[in-house]
């Protein structure tokens, strides 16, 4: 039995009030790590910069439509 199906078996036995808990923990635990990968996205060199010298060339290059 691989950890994951152990964890979600031990979940599944949770009483309502604790399996609450473990979404709300789960929940802040989610949101932090999604603010730290937008951190380090947005940092120079991150994946964002790519991504922006990507769309000006695009758009230097004349290739855009513009929005209706």
């Amino acid at each position: 039995m691989s950890p994951l199906t152990e964890i979600e078996a031990a979940i599944d036995k949770l009483p309502r009030r604790e399996l609450w808990q473990l979404k709300a923990s789960l929940d802040r635990r989610c949101e932090a790590d999604w603010d730290a990968q937008i951190e380090e996205d947005a940092r120079p060199g991150g994946s964002l910069d790519k991504l922006a010298r990507e769309a000006l060339a695009e758009f230097e290059a004349g290739r855009c439509k513009p929005l209706p």
